[in-house]
């Protein structure tokens, strides 16, 4: 009874704070009918209903009403409420971009559904695990649940269950481009509408998504227009932020910017209402990619959101807890297989040897070699399950390694120039204010002042902002596959022009660096058929590394962090050593400087992505890592030899007939 308190105490601080929450006809209703509710199972389905609809309204006021009534339906053992409750949780849950959440109590609720024969319950957990799969583009996964769905509404002949899945279906083959499958499930969907009033703006919005897939704009603007103006009426900001970042996707592929661009905004501040993360995700994307070429601090705004949006529905974490829910859930619905197939099998023998008492001698010895088969195979196929668990383990373990480090360069390295952009800005908005004050008070000398101090922080933004943008760059040149056009190309010449390039670029930075250049070229290489530009970009990364080292090793500062070094190499010259030369079918490029070499444990480390000895904000640790691929891709290698103190030795091998990229 002390819940039951607590639940009339929520009754009348819900009834205080409501005016404040956004509501439509549907909450208007279910909350008039809540305080006069004649049970608590009536109390625990409003609730449920509730927290259905306020997910296009309000996605914590969803959640809240959705645990209020799993708490409730938990304390007077009401499972049909439970399972209403926990669907309608885990659909709050998606929405709000939680993922393995969503799924969990999807699962649970499916399983309490099952177990108790509740068919709408059932098919309404079955869609929305499909829904789940849906985010993560898993179409044929999302296909088998929504028929699934589809099948127990059927049963039941639930018009409104059918209207739905309709509309899923219709949208899930708009995503996976089959057209006419779309439109087919679609049209099902639009002619129930009357049944879904409360998903009708939805339905809209995916017959606007076909026809712009069938190029008929017209039709599908009229589509999109009809959905807003239907979402409006319902407060349905979820929807219409999809929707408009739909229409912006139409724009942007008719080639017409403006719109494009304003519906996206749209499409992101609705989103921002409800928390909706796919609708942030999708709008900020096109704003970011729109403002990219031409305002880069807009771009990098966009892209900061973006990328928030998407960690959050997408993560690794994300994704790794999914795999392990559908793991478990897929073991559990195999042990309950076997299970039934053992009892079957019982039933089966002891029929049979009651069927046949007359041979119960032959019987019983076949019964009983049929056992020692059944023990030996189940023995040899749990072998075999455990080798491919282990073996899938091993599998996505290192792909999740590879995405882990990965996603943490990305944080790392765009971090720190984000934060000096935000902090300086920060600053700038104070010192403005104190300009203001001082211009108020006449005092021409201070507000001088205080402008260099603001054009000193915008060029500390400007540069910090191109820093944040050569990472940016250098990350898509790292994710592009493919190169321009092969030609010939003389080796020699091309090695020899980027050597005294590098150099007088890294003087520019350092001009302290006195190198002196060696060059040891063989004439017999000649002219080889590959692409210049990319040979050009790994060349010159080398030599950059190259020059870095010997600017490490000779400055002041490093010999005076080491005195035994310091006398050591009291004559020390800086040098670059370029070596070419043909070995058979091979071609060989050599770089060695006598810098400050690379330490044993992590020679291994230096062509993975983001990784960099230099300290923050002098690399993104992507050059070698785009050199090695590279390389590669003309179907050469490249390695290095290096002694920490020493120096380095870089060796490129190339073939000196590339057929083809």
């Amino acid at each position: 009874m002390h819940l039951k308190k607590i639940f009339y105490l929520f009754i009348l601080l819900t009834g205080i704070c409501i005016p404040g929450i956004a509501q439509n006809k549907f909450t208007d209703s279910l909350l008039r009918q809540l305080p006069i509710a004649k049970d608590d199972t009536s109390r625990v389905l409003i609730m449920a209903e509730l927290s259905f609809h306020y997910r296009y309204l309000n996605i914590d006021s969803a959640i809240y009403f959705g645990e209020q009534a799993l708490l409730l339906a938990e304390d007077i053992h009401f499972s049909r409420g439970e399972a209403n409750a926990l669907t309608h949780i885990g659909q709050a849950m998606r929405e709000k971009g939680d993922l393995p959440k969503a799924l969990e109590l999807q699962i649970r609720a499916r399983n309490i559904a099952k177990e108790n024969d509740y068919t709408t319950e059932y098919a309404t957990a079955l869609r929305r695990i499909g829904l789940v799969y849906m985010d993560l583009r898993d179409f044929p996964k999302t296909l088998s649940y929504l028929h699934q769905a589809l099948y127990q509404t059927k049963l039941i002949q639930s018009k409104r269950g059918m209207a739905i899945e309709y509309m899923n279906l219709g949208m899930t083959h708009e995503y996976m481009k089959n057209v006419d499958s779309a439109l087919l499930y679609a049209q099902k969907a639009f002619e129930g509408k009357e049944y879904i009033e409360d998903l009708y703006p939805e339905v809209l919005r995916v017959m606007g998504n076909i026809q712009t897939q069938k190029n008929n704009q017209p039709l599908a603007l009229s589509y999109y227009q009809q959905g807003i103006e239907a979402g409006l009426k319902l407060n349905d900001y979820r929807t219409i932020s999809y929707i408009c970042s739909d229409a912006a996707a139409m724009f942007k592929y008719f080639n017409q910017p403006d719109s494009s661009i304003a519906y996206a905004k749209k499409g992101l501040q609705y989103g921002k209402i409800n928390s909706y993360k796919k609708g942030i995700l999708f709008s900020s994307t096109i704003l970011a990619e729109y403002y990219d070429s031409i305002d880069t601090k807009q771009a990098l705004y966009y892209y900061k959101i973006a990328v928030a949006a998407k960690d959050s529905l997408f993560g690794a974490g994300n994704i790794q807890t999914i795999q392990s829910l559908v793991s478990k859930e897929e073991a559990r619905q195999k042990e309950i297989e076997q299970a039934k197939a053992a009892y079957q099998n019982q039933l089966k023998l002891y029929g049979l040897l009651a069927g046949l008492g007359v041979f119960s001698i032959i019987a019983f010895i076949q019964y009983r070699n049929n056992r020692q088969k059944q023990r030996a195979n189940k023995v040899l196929e749990d072998t075999l399950a455990n080798l491919k668990s282990a073996q899938s383990q091993l599998i996505q373990s290192e792909k999740m390694a590879s995405l882990g480090e990965l996603t943490a360069g990305i944080a790392h390295e765009i971090q720190n120039p984000l934060n000096f952009v935000n902090n300086f800005s920060e600053l700038s908005n104070e010192l403005i204010e104190e300009m203001n004050e001082e211009i108020d008070k006449g005092n021409t000398d201070e507000v001088k002042a205080l402008s260099s101090d603001i054009k000193q922080n915008l060029e500390k933004i400007h540069h910090h902002g191109k820093r944040a943008d050569s990472i940016v760059k250098g990350m898509l040149q790292h994710s592009q596959k493919g190169s321009g056009q092969k030609e010939a190309t003389d080796i020699n010449a091309l090695a020899e022009e980027y050597l005294g390039l590098a150099y007088h670029g890294f003087l520019a930075k350092d001009d302290t660096l006195n190198a002196s250049l060696v060059t040891d070229l063989d004439p017999n290489i000649g002219s080889v058929n590959l692409v210049q530009k990319d040979i050009s970009k790994v060349l010159l990364n080398v030599y950059n590394n190259a020059f870095y080292a010997l600017s490490a090793k000779s400055s002041a500062e490093a010999l005076a962090k080491d005195e035994a070094l310091a006398k050591a190499d009291g004559d020390y010259r800086p040098t670059v050593t370029l070596t070419t030369m043909k070995k058979g079918d091979t071609i060989e490029i050599r770089v060695k400087d006598n810098g400050t070499g690379i330490a044993d444990n992590i020679k291994d480390k230096i062509f993975q992505p983001f990784f960099t000895t230099k300290p923050t904000g002098q690399g993104t640790g992507l050059g070698l890592s785009l050199s090695y691929d590279i390389v590669k891709a003309h179907g050469g290698e490249i390695r290095v030899e290096a002694k920490e103190g020493e120096g380095s030795e870089f060796m490129i091998q190339l073939p000196s007939r590339i057929e083809g990229i």
